[in-house]
């Protein structure tokens, strides 16, 4: 069975939807009197029940407050503390959504509904909500408009009715867009405003021909320069719009290349520029962790690296518990050791026969290091596919194999099966035993499953004629494509 090691759990998970705040007790007086929140609401016909209000929160959503409903379908959402700008909405005792309303630093307005009428919401005393009703009515009927020029377009019979349904079409989504840009233009504060903004991605200019030739990068530039315009990522309502991180996964997906070191360049200018925002950067600096500390690409473990040595280590671990903070830290060490291009770390261990064997003795323009379990099911597959690759190409090529039995304790199966398995005898077998391991540790000296990072079993490096480490944590096919890339290059 494959062995995987408990990783990061931060503590910064998603409001539960059973976790909702407890309603702030009634209060006396007036209308000047009233807390800093306070919504009416009269939802009909539902009585003597609690319901809630609910926001987007990233990509998921959250309860955020309750409100009980009276005997004639009134309650309030009321409490010291102002909710955050975004989009929210009414939800249900069974949670099930009812409608959305706007909720800006504003939040003195009353709401007047009908389960059975969920289109018609009234809501008084909010000029966001007045805003977004009087857009939603002119965007509606645009919306249609452009929907039917789209079904007339699949429909379309020839290639001049093509040509002018899709010339209509993007005159439609103009006027669509030119409708928002006003209202931006207009209403720049409003809330409205910044949720347009969020929602908005540049359109790709034609490619400009620059001394004759043609610039074919600059539609790809111009996009990516212009995709965060106007949008400020200190602003905390960007975590209650459905847009953001979808456009966040987006930018990074195709506008920032893999490489470790462009990624990180973003990344420290979006945490940087959000550093202020009291809820959007512990999240922004939580969801980086959590994508780079188990990468989808080989080397982009530099990036988590960068985030515990400029961040965790210069003390934003605040909102970590203990265990969070223990696992990251020790996560943290275990990459260090072994990034893409660095020397792998010393391996002196002994092999089956008792004899003392160290990795940095063998000569050869690759090196395979594997660290398993003779136990472990996905081991059991794997290290015969390894040893097949071995004997059919890598032995030729000069790969010499460095396999690391992870348990001083499980010798005899580890013997047997080799034996059983045929595994080829030109590979070096070796582990640390007992007594080595109580040495190193009352020595104080790092244990090689930290400095080779064994959370998982098999754990396979790929390392040049230096021992150098050129890739980590492949498949076999990937580090058989690697070798030959390698040996081609190496040929030309």
């Amino acid at each position: 069975m494959k062995r995987i090691f408990p990783i990061l759990l931060l503590a910064m998970a998603q409001i539960a939807l059973a976790q909702v705040k407890k309603p702030a007790a009634p209060s006396a007086g007036g209308s000047s009197n009233l807390p800093p929140k306070h919504i009416n609401i009269t939802l009909t016909p539902l009585k003597n029940c609690k319901i809630y209000l609910g926001s987007n929160y990233g990509k998921g959503r959250a309860l955020m407050d309750s409100a009980m409903l009276d005997e004639k379908g009134m309650g309030v959402f009321k409490g010291n503390t102002k909710l955050t700008g975004g989009i929210y909405f009414v939800v249900s005792p069974q949670y099930s959504i009812l409608f959305e309303v706007l909720i800006s630093d504003q939040q003195h307005f009353s709401i007047v509904a009908d389960t059975a009428r969920k289109d018609d919401v009234k809501i008084t005393g909010s000029a966001d909500n007045d805003l977004f009703r009087t857009y939603s009515k002119v965007s509606n009927e645009k919306g249609k408009k452009l929907n039917d020029l789209e079904q007339q377009y699949k429909t379309a019979t020839s290639k001049a009715d093509s040509t002018r349904l899709r010339d209509l079409i993007i005159a439609a989504d103009k006027d669509l867009q030119d409708y928002r840009n006003s209202i931006v233009k207009q209403y720049p504060k409003s809330l409205l405003a910044m949720l347009f903004n969020t929602m908005k991605r540049p359109t790709a200019p034609e490619i400009p021909i620059v001394k004759g030739v043609p610039d074919s990068t600059y539609p790809y530039r111009y996009v990516k320069d212009h995709f965060w315009d106007d949008v400020n990522f200190n602003d905390d309502r960007l975590l209650r719009t459905p847009f953001f991180e979808p456009k966040l996964d987006d930018y990074f997906k195709y506008y920032v290349s893999p490489d470790p070191d462009s990624i990180i360049a973003e990344v420290k200018y979006i945490l940087l520029y959000a550093r202020t925002g009291k809820e959007i950067y512990p999240y922004l600096l939580t969801k980086f962790t959590n994508k780079y500390i188990n990468p989808e690409f080989m080397g982009q473990d530099k990036v988590f690296l960068y985030l515990f040595e400029n961040f965790y280590a210069k003390g934003d671990t605040v909102l970590l518990n203990a265990a969070s903070k223990k696992t990251i830290t020790e996560r943290a060490y275990s990459m260090m050791a072994n990034q893409l291009g660095q020397p792998a770390p010393l391996l002196d261990l002994t092999d089956t026969t008792g004899k003392s064997v160290s990795l940095y003795n063998l000569k050869s323009p690759f090196t395979i290091v594997a660290f398993w379990d003779p136990n472990c099911g996905h081991c059991k597959e794997e290290i015969p596919r390894l040893d097949s690759f071995y004997q059919a190409k890598w032995k030729k090529q000069g790969v010499a194999v460095f396999s690391v039995n992870i348990y001083e304790n499980e010798i005899p199966a580890w013997k047997k099966f080799l034996s059983e398995k045929k595994i080829s005898n030109t590979w070096t077998q070796a582990y640390q035993t007992k007594a080595s391991r109580t040495a190193e540790e009352k020595a104080g000296k790092p244990n090689y499953k930290q400095l080779y990072d064994v959370f998982k079993t098999p754990t396979i490096y790929l390392l040049d004629k230096d021992k150098r480490i050129i890739a980590k944590q492949l498949s076999l096919d990937q580090f058989n494509d690697l070798i030959d890339a390698k040996i081609k290059s190496a040929g030309k």
